[in-house]
C-alpha cells in the first residue's frame, strides 16, 4: 500500500492491552486521512450516545497520506473525539515533529479508550508500546512533560503531545499540545485528562512508500515555488494577527462580547503595532515554506506565539487594550493547555454578566471588560478552583447554572464560543457558523472568503448562500483529511484537480478530481450523520440571540441586522444544497449515495 501504512493501533487504557488492525483500502480511499479517517473511526468507536468524559469515549490520533512526503504544509495530525464541550463530534488539527512520528511508528491511526487507574503516559516505537508513570509529570506543563519525558527516555528525538494542568482537570476546553502547537477546539485535551493520560511520546523509523516518487517531487517543487508567492505574503510577512486591523476597519471585529463591532483600541493592537513594538521572530511548522508563526517579546522579556484568533479573543472581545496583558493571556493558556478562543469567549461572558449584575461573584473579583483580572482568572479556570470551576465548564455551561438574562449573552453555537468573525457584517459566514457540525467554528468552513471577496453583499443575506457555504466545508473537509494547510489552499490552480492528481502520484489509486469532490461531501455527512446519531435538533443549527436581535452599534456596519427570517432562509438553501430534508436530516437515499450505508 502507498502512502497509508494499512493498520491502526488500538489501546484500552483500562486493561493495558493493545492490538493493531487492519485498515482497508476502501476506507481511506473513502475518507483519506486526517479528518476524514478520524470522523469514519469515531462513529465506529464511539458508543451511541457515550459521555464524553468516560472511559468508553474514544480519543483518536490520525495521519494522512500526504504526511512524510516532503510536500510543504502537511507535516499535519488530526484529533477526533466526542466533544466534552458540544457532546458532538470536535476534531481538531495539529502541526510539526509530532505528525511526522505519528507517519514513521507505522501506523495511520490511533484509538484510545478506556481510563488508566493512575497517571500514564503513552510510549510507541513502532511495535513496541508502553503505558509507564506519569507521576512525575502530573501538574507540569505539556511542554515541561515533553522536556521529563525526553529525559526519561535519554532521546532527544522523541516526539510529544501532552496535556496541561487544564486537562488535567478536565477543563471542557483544554487542548492537547505539542511543541508548541495545539489541537485546540472542542476539549480534545480534556477527554485525554478524563483517561489519566498525561502524554502520547512517539519514536519510529518506518517509511512510507509513494507510487510515483519523481512525480510527487514535482509537484512537491511547484507548491513550494507557489508557497513564496503573492498569494501567501501576508502570513509570511506579519502573520495571521494581520487580520485584526483589516476586521476593524470591516466593522467585523467582535468587541466586549459581540456587543460592537470595532474597537477603540484596535490600531494599538494590530498585528503593524505588535510588529513594530513587540516582534521577537518568526517560526514555521516542519515542512513549511510559509512560516507563519510570530513569536513577540514581552516586557519581561518572555517570547509569546501569537495568532490572530488568541489575539482577538483576549484583547477587543474582553475589552483589553493593552498588549501586554494579552501576551501574558496567551502564555498562560499555553502554559495550561486551553484554547484560547473559548477561554476568551467565557470570559467575555462572565464579565459582561458581572457588569450587569447576573455573575456577582465575577463582580466581586473584579472581573470587567479591560481588567487585567482575566489574568487570574485564567489560573483559577485551569485549576477549577471558586469561579474558575464554573467558567471551566464553558459558556453553555456556566450560563445555564445562573440565568436566562445570562444565557443571553453566552456567544456561542451548539456550547462552542464564537470566534473572531461579526456574523451580522458576514452574512455567508454567519450561516457558516450556524450550520457548522463542530459549532462556531471559522475552520471547518472558511465561508468567510465568500463575504471578503467581494462576490457577495456581505452585509445581506439571500438563498444564494448554502451552496457556497456546503461548498466551502466540503472544500476543507478535503484539505484537513489530505492533510494541507489552509494557508496553502490558494496557492493550487486548480485544487481538486491538482489534488487528486496528487493522490494518485502518492498512492497509485486512479482517483479523479470528481471522487475527490465526493469525498469531502461524504466526510462532512457522516459527521452530520453522528451528531445526529447523538442527539443533534434542527434548533442545534442556529447563532446567539444577540446575533438576531441587536443591530451592529458602531463602525462602518453600523445599523446592520441579521433577521430571524435571514438566517432562516440561508440555513435552508443549505440544507437543499446538500439535499437534506427541510429540517436537516439527511434522506436513506443521500447516503447511500455516498456509500455511507
Amino acid at each position: 500500500m502507498y502512502g497509508f501504512h494499512g493498520r491502526l493501533l488500538l489501546i484500552d487504557l483500562t486493561t493495558g492491552n493493545c492490538s493493531w488492525r487492519k485498515l482497508d483500502e476502501a476506507r481511506l480511499r473513502h475518507f483519506l486521512g486526517g479528518i476524514g479517517l478520524g470522523t469514519s473511526l469515531l462513529y465506529e468507536f464511539a458508543p451511541l450516545g457515550v459521555e464524553p468524559l468516560s472511559p468508553s469515549n474514544p480519543l483518536i490520533f490520525t495521519s494522512a497520506p500526504l504526511v512524510g512526503t516532503g510536500l510543504t504544509t502537511t507535516a499535519k495530525y488530526a484529533v477526533v473525539t466526542k466533544s466534552p464541550l458540544t457532546n458532538f463530534i470536535a476534531d481538531s488539527l495539529s502541526s510539526s515533529f509530532f505528525a511526522l512520528e505519528l507517519k514513521r511508528v507505522g501506523i495511520d491511526a490511533l484509538v484510545i479508550t478506556g481510563r488508566a487507574s493512575s497517571p500514564v503516559y503513552l510510549f510507541i516505537q513502532e511495535e513496541k508500546v508502553e503505558l509507564r508513570s506519569a507521576d512525575e509529570f502530573w501538574h507540569k506543563s505539556a511542554s515541561e512533560a515533553e522536556r521529563l519525558i525526553r529525559a526519561e527516555r535519554k532521546d532527544p528525538a522523541i516526539r510529544v503531545a501532552a496535556i496541561g494542568l487544564a486537562g488535567e482537570n478536565c477543563v471542557r476546553f483544554a487542548t492537547i499540545s505539542n511543541e508548541g502547537r495545539h489541537a485546540g477546539r472542542g476539549g480534545v485535551g480534556a477527554v485525554m485528562g478524563s483517561k489519566n493520560l498525561k502524554a502520547v511520546a512517539l519514536r519510529g523509523h518506518a517509511e512510507v512508500a509513494v507510487a510515483d516518487a519523481r512525480g510527487v517531487a514535482a509537484i512537491a517543487a511547484s507548491l513550494r515555488k507557489r508557497s513564496l508567492g503573492t498569494l501567501t505574503a501576508k502570513y509570511r510577512e506579519i502573520g495571521t494577527v494581520a487580520n485584526l486591523a483589516v476586521f476593524n476597519q470591516l466593522g467585523a471585529l467582535p468587541t466586549r462580547n459581540f456587543q460592537q463591532a470595532t474597537f477603540d483600541h484596535a490600531e494599538d493592537m494590530s498585528g503593524e503595532s505588535l510588529t513594530e513594538n513587540s516582534f521577537s521572530r518568526k517560526h514555521g511548522c516542519s515542512s513549511c515554506t510559509i512560516r507563519c508563526e510570530r513569536l513577540f517579546k514581552s516586557l519581561s522579556g518572555d517570547e509569546q506565539r501569537l495568532e490572530y484568533e488568541s489575539l482577538f479573543a483576549l484583547g477587543p472581545l474582553c475589552g483589553i487594550h493593552d498588549p501586554e496583558i494579552v501576551l501574558q493571556a496567551a502564555r498562560l493558556c499555553d502554559q495550561y493547555g486551553m484554547d484560547t478562543i473559548s477561554t476568551g469567549g467565557t470570559l467575555a461572558w462572565a464579565m459582561e454578566c458581572g457588569e450587569n449584575g447576573l455573575l456577582p461573584e465575577a463582580a466581586k473579583r473584579g472581573l470587567r471588560f479591560g481588567s487585567e483580572a482575566l489574568l487570574q482568572m485564567i489560573s483559577l479556570i485551569a485549576e477549577r478552583r471558586d469561579l474558575g470551576a464554573v467558567l471551566a465548564e464553558g459558556s453553555r455551561r456556566a450560563a445555564a447554572l445562573t440565568s436566562d438574562e445570562a444565557a443571553y449573552c453566552a456567544m456561542h453555537v451548539k456550547g462552542l464560543e464564537m470566534p473572531g468573525y461579526e456574523p451580522r457584517s458576514l452574512k455567508t459566514m454567519a450561516l457558516g457558523l450556524a450550520v457548522s457540525p463542530r459549532g462556531a467554528c471559522h475552520n471547518r468552513s472558511g465561508a468567510y472568503e465568500a463575504d471578503f471577496s467581494g462576490a457577495v453583499d456581505r452585509l445581506k443575506g439571500d438563498a444564494g448562500r448554502g451552496a457556497l457555504v456546503k461548498a466551502s466545508e466540503d472544500f476543507n473537509a478535503t484539505l484537513d483529511s489530505l492533510i494541507v494547510c489552509k494557508f496553502l489552499r490558494k496557492c493550487f490552480d486548480d485544487f481538486y484537480a491538482e489534488s487528486a492528481e496528487l493522490v494518485e502520484r502518492v498512492t497509485g489509486w486512479s482517483y479523479s478530481e470528481t471522487e475527490l469532490r465526493r469525498t469531502g461531501e461524504r466526510i462532512n455527512t457522516l459527521k452530520k450523520l453522528f451528531n445526529i446519531r447523538e442527539g443533534w435538533q434542527p434548533a442545534d443549527d442556529w447563532l446567539p440571540m444577540r446575533l438576531l436581535s441587536e443591530p451592529i452599534r458602531d463602525g462602518v456596519a453600523q445599523g446592520v441586522e441579521l433577521s430571524v427570517e435571514e438566517l432562516r432562509e440561508m440555513i435552508q438553501s443549505y440544507y437543499c444544497a446538500r439535499d437534506w430534508d427541510k429540517n436537516g436530516f439527511i434522506p436513506e437515499s443521500k447516503l447511500r449515495e455516498l456509500g455511507l450505508i
